[in-house]
């Protein structure tokens, strides 16, 4: 009887084990038609057929539904192509089941950004600087924080920047009024900003002295200079 019952543990034990393997098992496989459109995804990219991709990345997804990267890389080529609701309503799939998905949360924060849906934007930078600590995605929530007048939460953001020692070594692209384009420090333009915030909080003299500050390290910057002057008069 002993012995009955030690073959019927090790029966159950067998079979369970070999459930809990068949799950990953299939996991590792895939079938030849997945490879083939593995190899149409990428050729298409190599010769930058943009469309030809997309649809070997949906039948991809299709049999494989639970990788992200396959939906990250279809997100991706909707942005570039400037199609942002799509790209969004891809990264909202990958953040369904993965909300700390870097990538995922970039991506559908400037695509937000793109549409000129702000308040939008910055819960996805404020969640991206959750996951990261980045001050890249700090940067991006202190101006469009300003943008949407929470000078409180701004001006916050703004001296924890100031404060942190990466923001010396770091150059960020900065567009003027009159649509150009150039390479800054990003110490000056959130000088600059600092200059703005605390003009519409009442603290000229701040507000004076963060532009001077932005005009000694770039005194090619023209934003600063003009508010400058516009403060002085």
């Amino acid at each position: 009887m002993k012995a009955r019952t030690y073959i019927m543990i090790l029966l159950i034990l067998f079979t369970v084990k070999s459930f809990a393997q068949e799950p990953q098992k299939k996991q590792n496989e895939k079938s030849p038609i997945y490879w083939l459109y593995d190899a149409h995804y990428r050729l298409a990219m190599q010769y930058s057929d943009y469309v030809e991709a997309k649809s070997a990345l949906y039948n991809l997804i299709i049999l494989d539904p639970q990788n992200d990267s396959l939906r990250y890389n279809l997100a991706y080529i909707y942005f570039d192509a400037g199609k942002y609701p799509s790209a969004i309503l891809s990264c909202k799939d990958i953040l369904a089941t993965n909300p700390n998905h870097v990538g995922a949360l970039e991506l559908s924060g400037t695509s937000f950004e793109n549409l000129g849906l702000k308040d939008k934007a910055l819960v996805k930078y404020e969640k991206l600087y959750m996951v990261t600590s980045s001050i890249n995605s700090l940067y991006k929530m202190a101006f469009i924080q300003f943008d949407l007048k929470k000078f409180s939460e701004c001006s916050v953001n703004v001296d924890i920047l100031l404060e942190n020692v990466e923001i010396e070594n770091t150059n960020v692209v900065f567009t003027a009024e009159n649509n150009t384009s150039k390479e800054f420090p990003m110490k000056v333009t959130i000088l600059n900003l600092k200059g703005l915030v605390n003009e519409q909080q009442g603290n000229m003299d701040i507000a004076k002295k963060a532009y001077e500050e932005a005009l000694v390290i770039s005194p090619d910057f023209e934003l600063a200079k003009t508010n400058l002057s516009n403060l002085s008069n």
